[in-house]
């Protein structure tokens, strides 16, 4: 049964889309719905002057999806979970948790627009989700899982790396003997022996001259 799409229908079209589907779900679902119309001469002259109107829809459409992908794609989604040692959550994060984050953000994304690898997402890291968008557009978003408590731990952990870090180098600086000590001390060693040679020297001949 050939029907003409009064708007856009997941697996079937865009409206303005003539299909072909199963008399029995257009007569029950999408005829009740004045989501179809039937496709005869009345109804095409019909689709034809709603054309341009249609066609400004699907352009807005467009650009509204493009402005969507680049937000999707603009950085990094994170989520805070709780975890074990081992990365896996307690729990998991599915495509109904990301839709409402992004919904969140002002991106009107349904869930079932999100593909999520295995279904859901049980492991701390980073994961790549596929989003649908009109018209056969995709993004790539990406989603970084952290157990609750992770940055902070891994900044206190930095922080007190630094300190050790400080402190070993003072405790180096500290230890470290200074270099100009010894020729000082050397320097004066020598001048004393060169004074007791002089005196030694003074006597000599002064006994001398005694005799």
């Amino acid at each position: 049964m050939k029907v003409i799409l009064n708007a856009d229908i997941e697996n079937l079209g865009e409206e303005g889309d003539v299909c072909e589907v199963k008399p029995g779900y257009a007569r029950n679902y999408l005829l009740p719905r004045n989501l179809v119309l039937l496709d005869n001469r009345k109804n095409r002259a019909y689709l034809e002057s709603r054309r341009q109107e249609i066609e400004q829809r699907k352009e807005r459409k467009r650009i509204a999806a493009q402005s969507s992908r680049e937000r999707i794609e603009a950085g990094p989604l994170v989520f805070e979970m709780p975890a074990g040692e081992n990365g896996r959550l307690f729990g998991s994060l599915s495509s109904a948790g990301i839709s409402e984050r992004l919904e969140q953000m002002g991106i009107d994304i349904a869930r079932r627009q999100i593909d999520v690898p295995e279904k859901t997402i049980k492991s701390v890291g980073t994961h790549k989700v596929t989003v649908r968008l009109y018209g056969g557009e995709e993004a790539t978003l990406t989603v970084n899982v952290t157990p609750i408590g992770g940055s902070r731990g891994t900044e206190a952990a930095a922080k007190e790396s630094a300190a050790e870090d400080k402190q070993a180098t003072g405790e180096q600086a500290t230890a470290e003997p200074e270099t100009t000590a010894p020729s000082e001390a050397t320097s004066s060693e020598a001048a004393s022996t060169d004074a007791v040679a002089d005196d030694t020297g003074g006597n000599d001949e002064t006994e001398r001259a005694d005799s």
